[in-house]
């Protein structure tokens, strides 16, 4: 199967991605994902998309940004691919393709969260090269804001 590789910085084609995000946020409305793009394409966010001839099948949220402690980074936010496209190599052109974007950009390091509990994502992110190298902390505030 041929895909075709998107880099998406314009709000209105992100939002034509939401039924993929609704894979991992079911409740996830379009006024809701519009509001937070609105928050988040002023701090850098961007999107990698992935087709098929005939529809989006996966989505990447892209931040590129820097920290005291190495520079320059870009972080992957919600990967994520449509149940029937898994297992087909398509997260992995995901992340060949991010690391051409960070290299293009001169980043110094990939990052990415993960939830503990997610043991099948762990074993493919070793297996594209990501080692856990610390704890992300946090303190929630609102639970009724997690979707």
């Amino acid at each position: 199967m041929e895909f075709r590789i998107e880099r998406v910085i314009q709000k209105e084609k992100m939002l034509l991605n939401l039924e993929v995000l609704q894979e991992l946020y079911p409740s996830l409305t379009l006024d809701q994902y519009s509001r937070e793009l609105d928050l988040m394409l002023s701090n850098n966010y961007s999107q990698l998309a992935i087709h098929t001839q005939e529809e989006c099948i996966a989505v990447c949220g892209v931040w590129i940004g820097n920290k005291l402690w190495i520079g320059k980074y870009l972080e992957l936010d919600n990967i994520v691919v449509k149940s029937a496209y898994r297992s087909r190599g398509v997260g992995e052109l995901i992340f060949q393709t991010i690391e051409q974007i960070a290299l293009k950009e001169n980043c110094n390091m990939l990052a990415l969260d993960s939830y503990t509990s997610n043991f099948k994502a762990h074993k493919f992110f070793y297996n594209q090269g990501f080692s856990p190298k610390g704890f992300h902390f946090i303190k929630l505030l609102n639970e009724k804001a997690v979707r």
